[in-house]
């Protein structure tokens, strides 16, 4: 769930079936297991498929050798090889780019962890007032127009997965989605995942900072992060 929302624009686009599945490669099992699933991936990079089910970096490898040695088929003439590069935004002029980053906060006080989390369950109860802390912070941001607590249902067995994460659903296709996760006696991370979804072609291609600046100004007012966990930056950024 937390994984770039880019694929599911691809695999709308093309009238491919998709799965949005909790964190943990345990979810995609099933699906490969019924025959539903063939190829899968997590925002941490981690590609596998159904050969064994688990991430598999030299496979990820050879799949984007296949596709450079697809897409230069033509080029044996000494003409100019096409790049990963030219790939990307060939990508992103026909789906858009997926501006994307993530932010770890560690070893938070687990009390405190908590309490933003349940804020944000409680905002998300209206979405007039959300959208009013959205536009307090920054007027050129999309407004929201949905706000959950991720659940999953597994479509093979039926089991549901509840409080998988905070979700806030912007007009435009951006994202921002919170996590808890180790709320032991040391503290907590809370992870704040960050996506700023441009249409526009002459926008596809500015810094990802310069892009993401806005929403994650709104991303941590709307949290209150620094109200509850005194921090003002966050322990790593991926």
């Amino acid at each position: 769930m937390p994984t770039s929302a880019a694929l599911d624009v691809v695999a709308k686009n093309l009238n491919l079936k998709f799965f949005e599945v909790p964190t943990g490669w345990k979810f995609f099992g099933n699906l490969m297991d019924a025959g539903l699933c063939s190829i899968c991936g997590e925002e941490s990079f981690g590609t596998g498929s159904d050969h064994i089910r688990e991430k598999d970096g030299i496979w990820a490898v050879l799949a984007w050798l296949s596709i450079l040695a697809f897409k230069n088929k033509e080029n044996l003439n000494g003409d100019k090889l096409v790049t990963v590069e030219d790939i990307v935004r060939q990508h992103w002029a026909i789906y858009g780019r997926h501006y994307y980053t993530r932010y770890d906060y560690e070893n938070v006080d687990a009390g405190a962890a908590k309490d933003l989390m349940a804020y944000l369950v409680k905002l998300q109860s209206s979405l007039d007032e959300i959208n009013s802390i959205v536009k307090g912070a920054r007027s050129d941001v999309s407004n929201v127009v949905n706000a959950d607590e991720f659940e999953y249902k597994d479509p093979v067995d039926g089991s549901v997965s509840k409080h998988q994460g905070i979700r806030f659903l912007f007009k435009d296709g951006s994202r921002l989605v919170f996590r808890l996760s180790g709320t032991g006696s040391e503290g907590a991370t809370i992870r704040l995942y960050i996506e700023q979804y441009e249409k526009d072609s002459s926008k596809t291609g500015r810094d990802s900072q310069e892009a993401l600046a806005p929403l994650v100004e709104v991303a941590l007012k709307l949290s209150k992060m620094l109200e509850f966990t005194g921090r003002s930056a966050p322990t790593v950024i991926t």
